[in-house]
């Protein structure tokens, strides 16, 4: 199973948010964080993640009569890399990004469906800019997204911190303007007639 086939599932991309930050978390604990699924369906879904190198266990010890295993993210392998990206056909991008839309509105449900949610206090936010870039202006944008999210993502669990998740989306809504159109700029403009 490649990178792809393995992370494009809402559950499994749910399991690899929880443990992201150097968690090491039980398949109980991930129950406890995928209510909505069945403990079998969360146990098959560590399995896949475990077999695919994704997860490993980190620990093991026994608990009345049962062995307990805490998992471990495997940060490297926890992503699509850009070799299976380029061979993505646009049906694969449409049910890659289905997979993680569907994680985004279900961790999204889980949060408001806490007694101590509170968007204002807990600084949600889920707004959307529609932005003009040429290829290089959307490369430097990229860098430096990159630039302010990669040290964050070393940070581990503490008392102090509370796990975020954030979710660039980038995508071109239309074409580059072909060198005839004129945008419009909200003012009134003068035209010779």
């Amino acid at each position: 199973m490649n990178s792809l086939d393995l992370l494009a599932h809402p559950i499994r991309l749910r399991i690899v948010h929880a443990m992201g930050g150097g968690r090491l978390l039980t398949t109980a604990q991930l129950c406890a964080r995928i209510p909505e699924a069945s403990k079998a369906t969360v146990y098959r879904h560590i399995d896949l993640l475990v077999g695919g190198g994704v997860l490993e266990v980190a620990e093991e010890r026994r608990v009345r009569g049962a062995v307990e295993r805490h998992y471990r993210l495997r940060q490297d392998r926890a992503v699509i890399g850009s070799e299976v990206v380029r061979t993505l056909t646009a049906e694969d991008h449409r049910q890659a990004f289905a997979t993680a839309m569907t994680a985004l509105l279900a961790e999204f449900t889980a949060y408001l469906d806490r007694d101590q949610a509170d968007p204002v206090a807990d600084r949600v936010g889920y707004r959307q800019h529609a932005l003009w870039l040429s290829p290089a202006e959307l490369e430097e944008l990229i860098r430096e997204l990159r630039a302010a999210i990669a040290p964050k993502l070393a940070n581990q669990p503490n008392p102090e911190r509370a796990q975020y998740l954030l979710s660039p989306i980038h995508f071109p809504l239309e074409t580059p303007q072909a060198k005839h159109e004129r945008p419009t700029t909200g003012t009134k403009q003068e035209t010779d007639t």
